[in-house]
């Protein structure tokens, strides 16, 4: 997959292209569908699948203070995009130029010069332009005069997905309802939602060093602090390394056991299996399930047999978890 920024790579265009365009926060199921709907109509055509998208989320410019942490990075991003079969990740720069764009003017600069779009897929909701005066009505009578046909794609409910949930059959599948989601450690609800699992990036630092002494040699990832985050707990997660899934037992919080007055709020990963160097490592941490609270233990023994028993748990978790 070929990865553009709009602001880096000025000269870049496409003869033809099959096009999907939206937010994309977190790439939920809503998502998923449109993708996959487009990539079918680009193998028909014979033409590059692209994936549009901003490279910040527009509210980090415009509004600082209300704009939403992430669900996803940039590495997370591309693994579940090349499974997908996309071709072109384009990337418009957000910034205050881009946000007075006229409707008329993003088709034409963006989806006609630069991509050649001749099919365009968004969802019922998605709007464009400056302050959205764009929709998908005038989306469909741009295409009309400029040779590209528009599919629009309704809202995905989470009773399509035929999965037992508390969530109303009728509610629509949103990356504001998958943040709230992973905020109340509802995890395994949020990623039916996304249709993958949730994950932290982080580059991985030196910590205390203090899981070697244990047996259990963790990684202390640095996250971004506009990540969402879940609760803090202990969890069994995966990660790709070298090509290969390893399962994880997680641990996020302030690891009350050593600082009862409350330390850091740290993640630390045991990779299972794994006896590499990871310091200095770009790490996305993805997480499968909660499996107990954040504790204090009445010695290191009884901590090490509850770590061998997470660790086990993880193991098992992740071995079943599809690829």
């Amino acid at each position: 997959m070929i990865e553009v920024v709009s602001s880096t790579s000025p000269t870049y265009s496409l003869a033809g292209s099959v096009v999907t365009i939206g937010s994309f926060d977190g790439f939920h199921r809503g998502h998923l569908q449109l993708i996959q709907r487009a990539g079918e109509a680009a193998r028909e055509r014979g033409l590059p699948l692209v994936v549009v998208t901003f490279d910040r989320h527009p509210l980090q410019v415009l509004a600082p203070e209300r704009a939403p942490r992430l669900l996803m990075g940039p590495i997370a991003r591309r693994q579940l995009l090349e499974s997908l079969g996309v071709d072109v990740l384009y990337l418009l720069h957000f910034d205050r130029e881009r946000a007075t764009q006229s409707p008329t003017d993003f088709v034409e600069q963006v989806l006609v010069v630069t991509l050649g779009a001749q099919v365009v897929f968004v969802g019922e909701n998605f709007t464009y332009g400056a302050k959205g005066a764009g929709t998908v009505e005038t989306l469909g009578d741009h295409g009309r005069q400029r040779g590209f046909l528009v599919q629009v794609q309704p809202l995905v409910t989470v009773g399509e997905l035929e999965v037992t949930t508390s969530l109303q059959a009728s509610t629509p599948i949103s990356a504001t309802l998958i943040r709230t989601l992973v905020q109340e450690g509802r995890l395994e609800e949020a990623n039916t939602l996304l249709g993958h699992p949730f994950g932290l990036e982080g580059t991985v630092v030196t910590g205390d060093q203090r899981g070697r002494t244990l047996g259990f040699p963790t990684a202390n990832v640095s996250v971004q602090e506009d990540y969402v985050k879940p609760p803090d707990a202990v969890y069994a997660g995966v990660t790709m390394l070298d090509g290969r899934r390893y399962s994880l037992a997680i641990s996020l919080g302030t690891r009350p056991m050593y600082y009862p007055e409350g330390g850091a709020r740290l993640l630390e990963v045991f990779v299972i299996g794994y006896d590499g160097d990871l310091y200095q490592q770009r790490l996305v941490v993805y997480f499968l399930a909660r499996l107990r609270e954040q504790q204090v233990f009445d010695s290191e023994a009884v901590f090490r047999q509850q770590m061998e028993f997470d660790v086990d748990q993880a193991r098992r978790l992740g071995e079943r978890w599809p690829s």
